[in-house]
Parts: C-alpha cells; structure tokens; sequence
C-alpha cells in the first residue's frame, strides 16, 4: 500500500490538499472520503479507513474541504454547499487522474455531503454515511449560544473542540436550506448507513430518519460502542471491513486503472 500526497483545484479555483491510499496491487475502484465538520483529511478516522480499504484493493481519495486543514480558503467559506462542491471536484480530479470514484464516503457532516453529491457524479453506484445527521442544520447545536449573534451581526467567533472559527451567517443560512430527503428519495446508489447507537454528537435517531427515508437497497449497521470520531483504531478496522464486504456487490467488473 502506498500514500501519494495530491491536490486539485475546486470548481472555486481553491486548491485543496489531498492524499491518496493506493493498495500495492491492482486497484480494484476508487472512492472518495469527506472528513467530519471541524476535522481534515487526517483525523484518525478519515486516515485509518481510508488506509484499511486501500488493503482491500479500493483507492482513496480523502482531501481537506475548502479552508480547512492543508487546503485553500478561509473556513468561513467551508459552508455545505462549497462542501458538496468540493465533493465533485475531488471526483472530478480522479475521473481525469484515472477513473472516477464509484464509491462516496462521508463522516458526520460529511456523510450529508456526500449524500447530495452523489446525484451530482453519475459513476458512483454507491454511498456510506458513518455517523451523519438527517439534516445538516445539525450541525449548528455546536454552536447554539452564537446563534443570534451570527444573525444578528453576520458572523461570531465560535468556540468548536479543537480552536476557535469565524462562523457567517451565509454558513446557517446554506446548512439551513438543504434538506437530504429528495436526494435519499432520488439518488439510486446503494446506500449503507453505519452509526454507534450511543453516539452523543450525533444521536442514533438520525440514522433512523436516514434510513426511512432511503429507498432500497440500502443497510444499516451498528457501531455498537464507538465514539462519534471513531478515535479506537478497532472501530475504524471495523468499519473498513463492512464497508469493503458491503461494496463489492456494487464494484464495477473492469479493474480500475492506477493513478499516474
């Protein structure tokens, strides 16, 4: 297996920071990996499972949204809608380097993400959301005591775990508009919902809005314990394995050509 330290540019002209998981022998397909709300592209999950596929013959495109991490921009500009955009570019970027991803995963806010991105890039057959809220809005009980100032003043200094980010309200008004049901309803991928039962950052009653919302085929599995980071390096193996058993019913029949 092999990291290749990439980027590419996003339809903003922003050019974001990647990595790919390559596995040592033929590449099976490609997806791509959308980090969680405030993490990157390194977080322990992001790293951990894209690196467990890549084992399994699957290579993985995991890149820092726009402002964030590695990447261009400043975070203000990283709200939903540039995410899902970035989604697409990163697809884009593989479709040119070697083929396009056939496979979206998405952590937290990121498995909103790539929920609507998915009815944006036609080759991808399937979608994986690991702890990921029914609506995006979600997101914004991180920083409900800023609320009002946001509205009010057009933006607030936030304080989110790892620092402190300047929220706009162009951020609550874009997680505010997007509503996941139609693409649910829509988006003809196969769908595979993973979510701990005893998540505190994301309850458990989101992957069951997800999951009444999907039509088939789509799956549930439980995390059982994990937390909503996946931080045990157990928890991540283990969703890596489900994850590639579950894809390979949906993996194109050719080989995928290798990157570069």
């Amino acid at each position: 297996m092999s990291t290749q330290t990439v980027s590419f540019v996003n339809s903003r002209g922003r050019r974001l920071s990647a990595r790919l998981e390559l596995p040592a022998g033929t590449v099976q397909a490609y997806a791509v990996f959308a980090h969680c709300f405030i993490c990157s592209k390194d977080s322990v999950a992001a790293v951990r499972i894209s690196r467990a596929l890549a084992e399994r013959g699957i290579g993985v495109l995991r890149f820092d949204f726009t402002g964030v991490g590695e990447s261009e921009g400043d975070f203000s500009e990283s709200h939903f809608s540039a995410n899902v955009e970035d989604v697409v570019s990163a697809a884009q970027w593989l479709r040119d380097q070697a083929q396009a991803p056939c496979l979206l995963i998405g952590h937290s806010l990121g498995g909103a993400a790539v929920l609507i991105a998915a009815t944006q890039i036609p080759e991808v057959r399937a979608v994986t959301t690991i702890a990921a809220p029914s609506d995006p809005a979600h997101v914004t009980h991180l920083f409900a005591g800023c609320i009002d100032q946001i509205r009010d003043q057009g933006e607030a200094e936030v304080s989110l775990g790892i620092g402190r980010f300047r929220v706009t309200r162009r951020f609550l008004e874009d997680v505010e508009a997007f509503k996941l049901d139609k693409a649910l309803r829509d988006s003809g991928r196969a769908l595979l919902i993973m979510h701990a039962p005893g998540d505190t950052v994301v309850e458990i009653s989101h992957a069951r809005s997800l999951f009444e919302q999907a039509r088939h085929p789509k799956s549930f599995v439980s995390l059982d314990d994990a937390d909503h980071l996946l931080t045990r390096r157990s928890d991540a193996q283990y969703t890596a394995h489900v994850i590639s058993a579950w894809v390979s019913r949906y993996l194109p029949d050719a080989r995928a050509p290798a990157v570069g």
